[in-house]
């Protein structure tokens, strides 16, 4: 079994340089990557039974795992959904498909949105996990853009095991996420 670019970028570099920027005299205290949670609603798409199968599909496509349909809590007559209906996707990554995911995020994925400019460090809650929104999905390689007919967005979420807000955002920095430091 292969280790994953990612990790080993991980172990090799960025533990020593947390370590020694961060003060960190015990490896086992250092920052890592618990699991990464990506979500995609799929509400609008309520009445094409064809385009929430898409959706699923195109998921599991990103994911390399079996994805997890969330259903309504209760009904809302505005928005025409009942309790239990589904209304939402959702995978939860961990280990090497979890470092497998996050290497085409930083490598081929963000560089082709559109008008990216990088990672804006407000998207860190103060436990240092990152919240990332993407508006299209096409930009990942594994789904065909030419089949698409529904463009869905998604919200990716990175949990960081850190303790302070600087040590996840120092983390992600040092894996190579594109962030950006100044508000453009």
């Amino acid at each position: 079994m292969t280790v994953p670019r990612l990790l080993e970028k991980y172990r090799k570099t960025v533990v020593p340089a947390m370590q020694k920027d961060f003060g960190i005299k015990n490896i086992m205290e250092a920052p890592k990557i618990k699991k990464v949670v990506i979500n995609a609603g799929i509400g609008r798409l309520l009445k094409d039974e064809k385009a929430i199968e898409k959706v699923a599909k195109d998921m599991t496509a990103l994911s390399g795992q079996k994805i997890v349909f969330k259903k309504a809590k209760k009904s809302i007559a505005g928005f025409k959904t009942r309790e239990g209906m589904n209304i939402g996707v959702a995978v939860t990554l961990r280990g090497k498909k979890m470092y497998d995911f996050l290497d085409r995020l930083i490598g081929i994925a963000l560089p082709r949105a559109k008008d990216f400019r990088g990672i804006d460090v407000k998207n860190f809650d103060r436990d240092g996990n990152l919240n990332l929104g993407i508006k299209e999905s096409s930009i990942f390689p594994e789904i065909n853009y030419e089949n698409m007919k529904d463009i869905f967005s998604l919200g990716i979420t990175v949990a960081v095991d850190a303790e302070k807000r600087e040590h996840g955002i120092g983390l992600l920095k040092m894996l190579g996420f594109p962030l950006r430091d100044k508000i453009i």
